[in-house]
């Protein structure tokens, strides 16, 4: 660590494995048909209006929807656990980038983060204190359980190739895009 783009590793689960195969394609097709493609590689994407209750949702929202409603908060494993968490305007300036992007830059995969670890046990409390400041306040501790079988114990991007290449600078850490995130809650 921290993820370099050069280095694949080993896919631990099924979606993994459709994201690197997804790279595969496009490195065949510039090859083969002269098509030039950029590859972007998400890291932990929240915010605003993001679906708390989908089959896919993130757990920033997920959280935050249960604090508001006073429902259990769950983590799993002994929340050590860690990622790299990116902000969705972080993320739409990595795509402006990448879309606008020189010639030079094309037929790269790029990090799309903020290169920074945050354990869930240190995102729990950021998302409690981001709810206090919009006069939501729920103290209750999480609850643990089991760590989850195929998740990775700690992720965290190097984006340096991005910032070189692309000129990309998140503007958002963790703690600012958390309290954008609480702002797009309903809170009744």
């Amino acid at each position: 660590m921290p993820k370099v783009e050069e280095n694949i590793g080993n896919p631990l689960s099924p979606y993994a494995v459709t994201k690197y195969v997804n790279e595969l394609y496009a490195g065949v097709y510039a090859r083969s048909y002269g098509f030039k493609t950029i590859g972007l590689r998400y890291f932990n994407v929240f915010g605003k209006r993001q679906d708390p209750d989908g089959a896919y949702a993130a757990v920033i929202p997920k959280w935050t929807a249960s604090l508001i409603k006073g429902e259990d908060v769950f983590i799993n494993g002994d929340g050590e656990t860690s990622r790299d968490f990116c902000f969705i305007e972080n993320t739409v300036q990595m795509n402006i980038l990448a879309a606008t992007a020189l010639e030079d830059a094309k037929d790269q995969v790029y990090n799309v983060a903020v290169g920074e670890r945050t354990t869930l046990n240190m995102l729990y409390s950021y998302v409690q204190s981001s709810l206090a400041k919009n006069n939501v306040h729920n103290n209750k501790l999480p609850a643990y359980r089991d760590f989850r079988a195929g998740d990775v114990r700690h992720s965290q991007a190097d984006i340096s190739k991005a910032k070189n290449a692309l000129g990309y600078l998140p503007e958002f850490k963790i703690s600012e895009g958390n309290e954008q995130q609480c702002l797009g809650m309903s809170i009744f």
